[in-house]
């Protein structure tokens, strides 16, 4: 720990002194209200708890669970000691689970009682992890994570700096594999900066804590919240009858939203008549009728995005009233360049890959070190998507680059071939293409052209089910489609152009 390096444990030391007796976190599901100085202790306790596990600087400790107290204390607990939390999408299937664990290798993790069975089906498989915890308390048959909760007097923090590691976040299976995505401290905080500084967060701020904290958007509005001195209101599952209540009695201010959530808050209001009008501000990604819904009923602004996990969640941000249908301006500490296929930048109005430099970006990829030097050539992250810039310096995303096609339901991140590849396991199915149409609810949906094997038939749903069964079911195709013909390449691979443009409509 030098003289220039700052972390995520500093930040909770600092909130204590400044912001002390005020309130820091409400637990929805059980009334517990911490102040900042209240945090600060159980983080120490819990560290202290978890260095006599023998944990230390460097090692992974695995999450899986709901949004909780207990969550954020273990990310402020292995700030304090430099250990690397490895968060785990509850939404995953026992098989993608085990993937994501044994790649982070944890000795330890903490899991919900709800998903102790799901890990119970897994366990011999899970080599490196050494011991088992309940991530509440006495909830579950693991070990009692109260235990670990020891005299934190005299607690000494680990030597840790501010580009060290402090979180692994599995992306999308781009290539039929999901990747870690390894954050720093550093990264958690600028992002906190960018947030807080652009929405004027502060100590009156109310933030509704409802994205996961497995969710690189749910970890960070959270710390940004807190960052501010503003109050975590924790949902530990998103229901849109609570939110418009606890907006109402909470007075919440701010919050992120993917669809359908935003659309359900404002529709449970018009129902029951809550008043929303303290909700100023909300960020994240949402079509224009909801976002106008919004504003007018509430006089709040939505602001608009650009990021992924690889850039601290976020690299371009603007409100959506300047520029309706962008994506907002670079940050102020990011510098985001459109490139061609030979890495050279294209001139305004010219679409071109989304590269970005600065402080938001990731430290690589765990354990991959050929797709780090491909993705940071140049000394530029590359995104794989594609924007444009106009003249007046706002950003407008324009997909996917082809050979990393991407489709997002719901804010969540999917790869056509993760679920390209859980078709083909079906015996009666010889081709499939899997891709993005418009979806109401989920803005994008997932629809699977499939070719059968010769005299086979089969019904949409029991291939739905089957996938369902095999990978995350937010991954599964919505939209099924059996057709005779499946355009193809010279080489018999399906062209995925041709399929798209005979096949797009939903």
């Amino acid at each position: 720990m030098g003289l220039r390096d700052f972390t995520v444990y500093d930040m909770i030391q600092r909130n204590a002194a400044s912001f002390g007796t005020l309130p820091a976190w409400f637990e929805v599901d059980d009334g517990r209200t911490l102040s900042f100085a209240d945090v600060k202790n159980e983080v120490d306790r819990l560290a202290a708890g978890l260095r006599s596990l023998g944990l230390c600087k460097g090692d992974r400790i695995g999450v899986l669970g709901k949004n909780s107290l207990e969550y954020f204390l273990l990310y402020g607990a292995a700030a304090g000691l430099g250990l690397v939390v490895l968060p785990i999408n509850w939404r995953l299937s026992a098989e993608e689970a085990r993937f994501n664990l044994n790649d982070g290798t944890p000795r330890a993790l903490f899991v919900d009682r709800e998903f102790q069975p799901l890990i119970d089906g897994v366990r011999e498989g899970l080599p490196s992890i050494e011991r088992f915890f309940n991530l509440k308390d006495r909830e579950g048959g693991y070990e009692d994570f109260n235990a670990l909760l020891t005299e934190a007097d005299g607690f000494e923090r680990e030597d840790v700096a501010t580009d060290d590691g402090f979180v692994i976040i599995h992306t999308a299976a781009v290539a039929g594999r999901p990747r870690g995505a390894l954050l720093s401290h550093g990264n958690v905080l600028w992002a906190n900066m960018h947030f807080d500084s652009f929405c004027g967060l502060g100590t009156d701020d109310v933030h509704m804590n409802l994205l996961p904290l497995f969710h690189v958007g749910g970890l960070f509005m959270a710390t940004s919240s807190f960052h501010a001195g503003a109050m975590n209101v924790n949902m530990s599952k998103f229901d849109a009858a609570q939110a418009v209540k606890l907006i109402e009695e909470k007075r919440i201010s701010f919050m992120f939203d993917f669809p359908p959530i935003l659309g359900s808050i404002l529709d449970e209001q018009e129902k029951t008549g809550r008043d929303i009008s303290s909700l100023r501000a909300v960020v994240g990604l949402e079509g224009p009728p909801t976002i106008e819904r919004y504003q007018d009923r509430t006089n709040g602004t939505f602001y608009i995005m650009y990021g992924q996990t690889e850039t601290s969640c976020i690299a371009t941000l603007g409100r959506y009233n300047d520029r309706p249908g962008s994506a907002g301006r670079m940050l102020s500490m990011a510098e985001v360049v459109l490139v061609d296929d030979h890495d050279r930048p294209v001139d305004t109005g010219g679409i071109g890959e989304i590269t970005v430099r600065g402080p938001m970006v990731f430290n690589g990829y765990w354990g991959l070190p050929e797709d780090n030097e491909r993705t940071f050539r140049n000394d530029r992250h590359h995104t794989g998507d594609l924007g444009r810039f106009d003249e007046q310096g706002f950003m407008w995303y324009e997909g996917r680059k082809a050979e990393k096609e991407l489709i997002k339901p719901g804010g969540e991140n999917v790869y056509p071939a993760e679920v390209e590849n859980a078709i083909l396991q079906h015996p009666s199915v010889s081709k499939t293409v899997v891709f993005g149409v418009p979806d109401p609810k989920w803005k994008e949906g997932i629809k699977a052209v499939c070719l059968l094997k010769e005299g086979e038939t089969l019904e949409p749903q029991a291939l739905i089910d089957f996938v369902g069964a095999r990978i995350a079911r937010y991954k599964k195709p919505q939209i099924v489609e059996f057709v005779a013909d499946l355009p193809l390449k010279p080489d018999g691979t399906p062209d995925r152009e041709a399929v798209k443009a005979r096949y797009g409509a939903s």
